[in-house]
C-alpha cells in the first residue's frame, strides 16, 4: 500500500499545481462567479494539503503500519470526492454544462478527509511506545 498511496500522492500533488496554476491563470477574468472561483482554488488547496498528508503518513515508521491502508484510502478518495466534484461543479459553470449531481458528492469527500485524520488520531492514541520505537 506504501507504493500506490505514493503514487497518488505524486500524482494529487503534481495535478493540484497544474490545476492550481489553471485556476489562477487560466480561469481569472473566464466567465465566473467569483464565489465558484474561490471554491476551485479551495479545492486546489485541499487537494495539495492532503496530497503531503497522504506522503506524510506512507513516510511514518511502522507506527501506522496496521492503519495504512485505511487512512490512505480515505485520503484518496476524499481527495477525489472533495475536489474533483468541485472543479466539475466550477467547469460545468464555465463550459456550460450541468454538473450539479456533483455537488451533494462534495461533503461525501470531505467526510472521507475527516475520517483519515480522525483514523491517524485513533492509530496514534493505540501506539504503544518501547525503546525500540523510540
Amino acid at each position: 500500500m506504501r507504493k500506490t498511496a505514493t503514487v497518488f500522492a505524486s500524482i494529487f500533488g503534481c495535478t493540484a499545481v497544474i490545476l492550481g496554476a489553471f485556476g489562477a491563470h487560466g480561469l481569472r477574468g473566464a466567465d465566473i462567479k467569483p464565489e465558484s472561483l474561490h471554491a476551485y482554488e479551495t479545492a486546489a488547496h485541499y487537494q495539495l494539503l492532503h496530497a503531503i498528508a497522504l506522503l506524510a503518513v506512507v513516510a511514518l515508521p511502522t507506527m501506522f503500519t496496521k492503519y495504512l491502508k485505511t487512512i490512505a484510502l480515505l485520503f484518496i478518495i476524499g481527495i477525489l470526492l472533495f475536489s474533483g466534484s468541485i472543479y466539475l461543479l466550477v467547469m460545468g459553470d464555465l463550459m456550460k454544462f450541468n454538473a450539479s449531481w456533483a455537488g451533494p458528492v462534495t461533503p461525501l469527500g470531505g467526510l472521507c478527509l475527516i475520517m483519515g485524520w480522525f483514523t491517524l488520531f485513533l492509530s496514534a492514541l493505540k501506539y504503544k511506545e518501547d525503546s525500540n520505537n523510540q
